[in-house]
């Protein structure tokens, strides 16, 4: 996580306008050079993201890529302070997808609300994907349950088709990474472009990964070990596409939908509406 940076001035005046002077502040995350707060105020909450060097630029390609998209209730300011580039969003109060299938992980039930859920988060990919959108970093935290609808945090490597991809995008989470999407990276095609199918594909990954607790590919099954292994080593692994699948079965048939989305080839995996739909018919 390293030492969370000071929140820049201008950011913490934009999260008082926002939610009430005096904001108190919570840290969350500081990874890659940038550092998440929960600013808490009288009247309501925010998110505050700041970031340094690296995490500057990817900073402002997010706040950039939120006032594109025109999110109405998403982007409420950005900018630039002391070196850092800072941006602030309504936080939205719900748990992530990952959290809403903690019961089902643990045997304690839960399966109607997670199936919900699940329908839920692929008709928000579905409506981005139908605005010319690709989120381009599906994963199990990403996805926020709020009471008015599922909102989609963590936008920095989004990307609207008919626009030049970001340089140094690596496919997100290496895990859920599409095989094709993994071999155009490591064969240094640059920029790289994302992908309705490919993230159709970590979508389907990101629901394994919330109903088994696991990344949705056997690797010791194919004598691999991620945790040796850089990104590049792994995403090497990943594009033969010759890694079979998880064998943890705890509610097949929600799987048996899943399992040939993560099997089929680019072209024949359904759209993130179409996964909705069968998703929709899933039995508890």
């Amino acid at each position: 996580m390293g030492e969370f940076p000071l929140c820049p001035a201008a950011a913490r005046v934009a999260a008082e306008a926002a939610c009430g002077a005096q904001v108190e502040l919570k840290e969350i995350t500081n990874r890659r050079g940038a550092a998440v707060w929960k600013a808490t105020g009288l009247d309501g909450a925010v998110a505050v993201k700041a970031g340094g060097g690296e995490g500057a630029a990817v900073t402002r390609r997010e706040a950039a890529v939120l006032e594109s998209i025109g999110w109405p209730d998403h982007l409420l300011a950005s900018g630039e302070d002391d070196g850092l580039s800072w941006l602030v969003t309504r936080w939205f109060t719900g748990p992530s997808t990952w959290q809403v299938f903690t019961p089902v992980r643990r045997g304690a039930g839960g399966r109607r609300r997670a199936l919900t859920s699940s329908v839920d988060l692929c008709r928000a990919v579905a409506e981005l994907h139908a605005s010319g959108w690709v989120h381009s970093d599906i994963q199990p935290s990403h996805g926020i349950h709020t009471d008015h609808g599922v909102r989609l945090i963590d936008c920095s490597w989004s990307w609207r088709e008919g626009t030049e991809p970001a340089g140094d995008f690596r496919g997100g989470i290496t895990h859920l990474v599409a095989p094709e999407l993994a071999a155009s990276i490591n064969a240094g095609i640059q920029p790289v472009t994302p992908s309705t199918a490919a993230e159709v594909y970590a979508l389907a990954g990101t629901l394994w990964t919330c109903i088994t607790g696991r990344w949705p590919l056997d690797y010791a099954a194919a004598g691999i070990d991620p945790h040796r292994l850089t990104p590049a080593e792994l995403r090497a692994h990943l594009a033969t596409g010759r890694i079979p699948l998880d064998t943890a079965a705890p509610w097949p048939k929600f799987q048996d939908v899943l399992r040939p989305v993560l099997l089929a080839e680019p072209a024949e995996r359904p759209a993130a509406a179409e996964l909705a739909q069968a998703l929709a018919e899933v039995a508890t």
